[in-house]
C-alpha cells in the first residue's frame, strides 16, 4: 500500500533518530540540502526514489520499511515507546528483526508454538513455580542445568539472538509477535550475564510483556518489583531449586574451601557470581556473609586446569536461533529469495560463499518458464 508524503516524511525522520543523525548529518550524506530534509520530513515536499534509497543506506534501513506499513507488533511497540528512547541500537535490531521473521512466517516455514501466557506470579513460591513450569516446556528436568537456552527457546515460541552491541546498549529487549516472540541479547556481555539476560526474556515473553528493552538486569538495588520478580524467575530458571541444593550441597562435602565449591558450580550451571551467592541465599543454601564471599569469587585459569571445569560458551555474539537460519535457507533454496537477501536476513553473518550450492537447471528447464 502507497503512503502519503506526510507519513513517509515521519518514517525518514523516526528513521534518522533512531540511527542517531542529525538533521545536517542526514542531509550531508544524501547530497540533500537540509531544508530539503527538514521539508521531506515534515511532508510538504516529496522524496524521489533515488533519495530515499540514500536515505536508507544512510540509516541502515531497507526501502520497503518506508513503503510498507509496519507489522502489529511494530505498531504496538511504538504506541508504547518513543522511537530511541529507550536504546537505539536494540531498538532499531529489533525493529529489523522483527519484519524479518514476519516475512519469513508468511513466506516460508517458520513454525513457532502458540504459548498460552503464564499467570504474573504475585509471590516468590508462585514465581518459582512458574519457573518450573517454564523449564518443563523448554525440556529441562528440576536437577538439570538449563544449558544452551538458544537451542531450547524455541520450544516456547521465542527466538532468541545474542548480538554485540557494545557496553553502551541495553542487556537485553524482546517482542510479541502475532506468532511467537523474538529476544535479542547484548552479545557483549559475559557468558553469565548473558545467560541471566535470555532467561530474563524469556519470562517476559512467557508473561506475555509485549514489548521491553532491560537496561540492567539482575542489579543489586534499584529494579522495579516486576523486574525484581522477574530475576527471581529468571535465577529458578538457570538454578532450580531442587537440582541446586542437590548440587551445592554435593559440591560443599567434596571441596576444600567455598571459594572451590562457587567456582564449580559457577561452572556446572553456567552462571555469573552474582547470580549464584543471590540464589543461594534466596534458597537458604548460604547465609549473607557465605553469599558476599561468593559474588568476590573469580574463576581463574588455573581453576579450570585443577577442577577440570568444561569450557563451553554459549549465545556468543553474533548467535542466530537454528530454526531461523533453516527457513532462510529453505526459501533461498526454493529460489524465493535471492543469495543477496539470504544475506541480507542472515544479518552480514554468513557471505554469499557460505550458502549452499543450488542444482543447475538442466537445458530442457527452460520451458517451465516460457511458452
Amino acid at each position: 500500500m502507497a503512503v502519503d508524503a506526510s507519513t513517509l516524511g515521519a518514517r525518514i525522520r523516526d528513521a534518522r533518530e533512531r540511527a542517531g543523525l542529525t538533521q545536517a548529518a542526514l542531509a550531508a550524506a544524501t547530497s540533500l540540502d537540509r531544508s530539503s530534509l527538514a521539508k521531506i520530513e515534515s511532508g510538504t515536499r516529496r522524496v524521489s526514489a533515488l533519495e530515499l534509497a540514500r536515505v536508507a543506506d544512510a540509516v541502515d534501513a531497507r526501502i520497503e520499511w518506508f513503503v510498507e506499513e509496519a507489522e502489529p507488533a511494530l505498531l504496538s511497540h511504538r504506541n508504547r515507546e518513543e522511537p530511541g528512547a529507550s536504546s537505539p541500537a536494540i531498538d532499531a535490531l529489533l525493529e529489523r528483526l522483527t519484519r524479518n521473521v514476519e516475512f519469513l512466517q508468511r513466506h516460508g516455514d517458520l513454525p513457532l508454538p502458540e504459548i498460552t501466557a503464564f499467570e504474573r506470579p504475585a509471590t516468590d513460591a508462585a514465581t518459582e513455580g512458574a519457573a518450573a513450569r517454564a523449564r518443563s516446556l523448554l525440556g529441562f528436568d528440576e536437577y538439570a542445568p538449563a544449558l544452551d537456552l538458544e537451542a531450547a527457546a524455541p520450544a516456547a515460541g521465542l527466538l532468541v539472538f545474542s548480538i554485540g552491541l557494545g557496553p553502551d546498549t541495553a542487556d537485553a529487549a524482546s517482542i510479541l509477535l502475532r506468532s511467537g516472540g523474538i529476544a535479542v541479547v547484548n552479545g557483549s556481555m559475559q557468558l553469565g550475564r548473558r545467560r541471566m539476560a535470555a532467561a530474563h526474556e524469556l519470562g517476559h515473553h512467557l508473561f506475555a510483556d509485549e514489548y521491553v528493552v532491560d537496561w540492567r538486569v539482575a542489579t543489586d538495588a534499584g529494579s522495579a518489583p516486576w523486574e525484581a520478580r522477574l530475576d527471581r524467575f529468571a535465577r529458578a530458571v538457570l538454578l532450580p531449586a531442587s537440582g541446586t541444593a542437590r548440587t551445592w550441597q554435593e559440591l560443599v562435602a567434596s571441596s576444600d574451601t567455598l571459594r572451590v565449591a562457587a567456582v564449580r558450580m559457577g561452572s556446572a550451571f553456567r552462571v555469573d557470581m552474582s547470580t549464584l551467592s543471590r540464589r543461594l541465599q534466596e534458597l537458604g543454601l548460604i547465609n549473607a556473609g557465605e553469599a558476599r564471599a561468593v559474588r568476590q569469587v573469580r574463576t581463574t585459569r588455573a581453576d579450570i586446569v585443577d577442577y577440570n571445569l568444561v569450557l563451553r560458551d554459549e549465545l556468543e555474539a553474533p548467535s542466530l536461533p537454528k530454526p531461523y537460519i533453516k527457513a532462510i535457507l529453505d526459501l533461498y533454496r526454493s529460489d524465493v529469495v535471492t543469495a543477496v537477501r539470504a544475506v541480507d536476513l542472515l544479518l552480514g553473518t554468513w557471505t554469499e560463499e557460505d550458502l549452499p550450492e543450488l542444482p543447475r537447471l538442466s537445458a530442457d528447464a527452460i520451458w517451465e518458464f516460457v511458452s
